[in-house]
Protein backbone atom coordinates (compact mmCIF):
# COMPACT_ATOMS: atom_id res chain seq x y z
CA UNK A 1 0.00 0.00 0.00
CA UNK A 2 1.13 3.58 -0.59
CA UNK A 3 -0.75 6.49 1.39
CA UNK A 4 -1.07 8.78 -1.44
CA UNK A 5 -3.14 11.67 1.12
CA UNK A 6 -3.98 12.23 4.95
CA UNK A 7 -7.62 10.54 3.70
CA UNK A 8 -5.98 7.07 3.54
CA UNK A 9 -4.77 7.59 7.28
CA UNK A 10 -6.19 5.12 9.74
CA UNK A 11 -9.19 6.92 11.38
CA UNK A 12 -7.14 6.83 14.83
CA UNK A 13 -3.91 8.60 12.99
CA UNK A 14 -3.74 12.06 13.01
CA UNK A 15 -0.66 14.43 11.92
CA UNK A 16 -0.26 17.75 13.66
CA UNK A 17 2.43 20.81 13.42
CA UNK A 18 2.33 22.51 16.25
CA UNK A 19 3.91 21.33 20.13
CA UNK A 20 2.39 21.13 22.90
CA UNK A 21 3.81 20.81 26.71
CA UNK A 22 5.04 17.43 27.04
CA UNK A 23 5.55 16.77 23.00
CA UNK A 24 9.74 17.59 23.76
CA UNK A 25 10.20 14.94 26.51
CA UNK A 26 8.10 12.49 24.68
CA UNK A 27 9.55 12.25 21.51
CA UNK A 28 12.80 12.64 23.40
CA UNK A 29 11.68 9.49 25.19
CA UNK A 30 10.00 7.19 22.50
CA UNK A 31 13.64 8.04 20.62
CA UNK A 32 15.27 6.73 23.77
CA UNK A 33 12.73 3.66 24.73
CA UNK A 34 12.33 2.42 21.01
CA UNK A 35 16.37 2.52 20.34
CA UNK A 36 17.12 0.88 23.05
CA UNK A 37 14.67 -2.21 22.94
CA UNK A 38 15.27 -2.45 19.23
CA UNK A 39 18.83 -1.99 19.07
CA UNK A 40 20.23 -1.12 22.44
CA UNK A 41 21.27 1.78 22.16
CA UNK A 42 22.15 3.68 25.66
CA UNK A 43 20.81 6.73 27.23
CA UNK A 44 23.09 8.89 25.78
CA UNK A 45 21.04 8.94 22.64
CA UNK A 46 18.32 10.32 24.13
CA UNK A 47 20.66 13.68 24.61
CA UNK A 48 21.56 13.66 20.95
CA UNK A 49 17.87 13.84 20.42
CA UNK A 50 16.60 16.29 22.90
CA UNK A 51 19.21 19.12 22.75
CA UNK A 52 18.55 19.67 19.44
CA UNK A 53 14.76 19.10 19.59
CA UNK A 54 14.83 21.37 22.71
CA UNK A 55 16.64 24.33 20.72
CA UNK A 56 13.67 23.18 17.59
CA UNK A 57 11.13 24.29 20.28
CA UNK A 58 12.78 27.58 21.22
CA UNK A 59 13.70 28.99 18.05
CA UNK A 60 12.22 27.52 15.26
CA UNK A 61 10.90 29.75 12.17
CA UNK A 62 8.44 29.25 9.32
CA UNK A 63 11.21 27.72 7.30
CA UNK A 64 11.04 25.16 9.48
CA UNK A 65 8.46 22.31 10.64
CA UNK A 66 7.76 19.52 12.69
CA UNK A 67 5.28 16.73 12.12
CA UNK A 68 3.69 14.65 15.12
CA UNK A 69 2.24 11.66 14.67
CA UNK A 70 -0.55 10.84 17.32
CA UNK A 71 -2.47 7.57 17.03
CA UNK A 72 -5.19 6.98 19.90
CA UNK A 73 -4.44 10.96 20.64
CA UNK A 74 -0.72 9.60 22.03
CA UNK A 75 2.36 10.50 20.39
CA UNK A 76 3.44 7.70 18.17
CA UNK A 77 6.25 9.20 15.66
CA UNK A 78 7.39 12.51 14.33
CA UNK A 79 9.78 14.02 11.44
CA UNK A 80 10.69 17.67 11.05
CA UNK A 81 13.13 19.38 8.84
CA UNK A 82 14.93 22.24 10.25
CA UNK A 83 17.06 24.70 8.46
CA UNK A 84 20.61 24.29 7.74
CA UNK A 85 20.96 27.57 5.84
CA UNK A 86 19.12 29.43 3.41
CA UNK A 87 19.29 26.57 0.33
CA UNK A 88 19.78 23.55 2.76
CA UNK A 89 17.50 21.86 5.35
CA UNK A 90 17.66 18.82 7.65
CA UNK A 91 15.29 15.70 8.06
CA UNK A 92 15.38 14.77 11.39
CA UNK A 93 13.65 12.80 13.98
CA UNK A 94 12.15 10.38 11.77
CA UNK A 95 10.67 8.06 14.16
CA UNK A 96 7.43 5.46 14.05
CA UNK A 97 5.81 3.63 16.78
CA UNK A 98 6.50 -0.15 15.39
CA UNK A 99 2.63 -0.54 15.07
CA UNK A 100 2.83 2.38 12.76
CA UNK A 101 5.59 0.74 10.24
CA UNK A 102 5.17 -0.94 6.91
CA UNK A 103 2.16 1.00 6.01
CA UNK A 104 3.06 3.60 4.20
CA UNK A 105 2.96 6.29 6.93
CA UNK A 106 6.85 6.77 7.09
CA UNK A 107 6.88 7.47 3.21
CA UNK A 108 4.12 10.24 3.25
CA UNK A 109 6.13 11.85 6.40
CA UNK A 110 9.40 12.50 4.53
CA UNK A 111 7.16 12.92 1.01
CA UNK A 112 5.34 15.40 3.23
CA UNK A 113 8.69 16.88 4.14
CA UNK A 114 10.20 17.30 1.35
CA UNK A 115 7.07 18.49 -0.15
CA UNK A 116 7.58 21.66 2.38
CA UNK A 117 11.01 21.80 1.39
CA UNK A 118 10.42 22.43 -1.98
CA UNK A 119 7.89 25.03 -1.58
CA UNK A 120 10.46 26.93 1.28
CA UNK A 121 12.55 26.81 -1.71
CA UNK A 122 15.29 24.30 0.18
CA UNK A 123 17.50 23.18 -2.94
CA UNK A 124 19.21 20.46 -0.99
CA UNK A 125 18.20 17.95 1.98
CA UNK A 126 20.52 16.13 4.25
CA UNK A 127 19.87 13.44 7.26
CA UNK A 128 21.89 11.37 9.04
CA UNK A 129 21.12 8.23 9.74
CA UNK A 130 22.72 4.84 10.89
CA UNK A 131 23.48 1.83 8.33
CA UNK A 132 21.44 -1.06 10.11
CA UNK A 133 18.13 1.15 10.16
CA UNK A 134 17.84 -0.70 6.18
CA UNK A 135 14.52 -0.12 6.07
CA UNK A 136 14.48 3.46 6.37
CA UNK A 137 17.88 4.12 4.15
CA UNK A 138 15.29 2.12 1.76
CA UNK A 139 12.86 4.66 2.13
CA UNK A 140 15.17 7.49 1.83
CA UNK A 141 16.84 5.91 -1.22
CA UNK A 142 13.61 5.41 -2.60
CA UNK A 143 12.53 9.27 -2.82
CA UNK A 144 16.25 10.39 -4.07
CA UNK A 145 18.43 10.81 -1.21
CA UNK A 146 22.14 9.51 -1.73
CA UNK A 147 24.53 8.39 0.55
CA UNK A 148 27.30 10.93 0.54
CA UNK A 149 29.50 9.78 3.96
CA UNK A 150 29.81 7.62 6.34
CA UNK A 151 32.34 7.27 9.55
CA UNK A 152 32.16 3.99 12.14
CA UNK A 153 32.55 4.65 15.84
CA UNK A 154 31.38 4.04 19.17
CA UNK A 155 28.54 6.35 20.05
CA UNK A 156 25.07 5.36 22.41
CA UNK A 157 26.92 2.63 23.63
CA UNK A 158 27.69 0.32 20.22
CA UNK A 159 29.63 0.49 17.52
CA UNK A 160 27.91 1.98 14.37
CA UNK A 161 28.13 3.36 11.15
CA UNK A 162 26.80 6.69 10.97
CA UNK A 163 25.77 7.86 7.00
CA UNK A 164 24.80 11.17 5.73
CA UNK A 165 22.15 11.50 3.02
CA UNK A 166 21.27 14.51 0.69
CA UNK A 167 18.33 14.87 -1.31
CA UNK A 168 18.67 17.42 -4.26
CA UNK A 169 15.26 19.17 -5.60
CA UNK A 170 16.67 19.25 -9.45
CA UNK A 171 17.27 15.61 -9.30
CA UNK A 172 14.92 13.98 -7.57
CA UNK A 173 12.02 12.32 -8.25
CA UNK A 174 10.02 10.18 -6.07
CA UNK A 175 10.24 6.32 -7.07
CA UNK A 176 8.06 3.18 -5.50
CA UNK A 177 9.99 1.47 -2.91
CA UNK A 178 10.75 -2.32 -3.89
Amino acid sequence: MKLQDKRLLPANVRFRNQLKPGDIGYITYLHGILYAQEYGWDYTFETYVAVPLAEFAKEHNDRERIWIVEKDGHIAGSVAIVEASLSKAQLRWMLLAPELRGVGLGRYLVETALDFCKQHGYSTVFLWTVSLLTVATKLYQSVGFQLTEEKTHRIWGAQLTEQCYEWHSNNSQPREMN
